[in-house]
C-alpha cells in the first residue's frame, strides 16, 4: 500500500492510459526516430571500424537501440504477439 502511494506521488503509472494525447504521440514518434537513427548510425560506424573490439562494442550499442525500438513498438501494438525484426 505504501509503495502504491509513493508511486502515485512520483507520477508513476501502473497502467498506461486508454487514450494517447497528441503530445504523447509526438513524444513516442520522437523516441522511435531517435532509436532508429542511433541504430543506423551505429551500423554505419561499425561497418567502417577497423578495430574488432571497438566494432563489437558499436554493434552492441546498435543492437540495444534496436531492442528499444522494438520494445516501444510492442507497447504500441499490444495485440501483436509476433516480434518484428527491424533491419538496418
Amino acid at each position: 500500500m505504501q509503495q502504491q502511494q509513493n508511486n502515485q506521488q512520483q507520477g508513476i503509472m501502473q497502467q498506461p492510459p486508454q487514450v494517447l494525447t497528441t503530445k504523447d504521440s509526438m513524444y513516442l514518434n520522437d523516441m522511435l526516430s531517435w532509436n532508429l537513427l542511433a541504430m543506423k548510425k551505429s551500423h554505419f560506424a561499425a561497418s567502417h571500424c577497423q578495430d574488432p573490439e571497438l566494432k563489437a562494442e558499436i554493434d552492441k550499442c546498435g543492437q540495444m537501440h534496436q531492442r528499444h525500438y522494438e520494445q516501444i513498438l510492442a507497447h504500441l501494438n499490444p495485440g501483436n504477439t509476433t516480434q518484428s525484426s527491424t533491419t538496418m
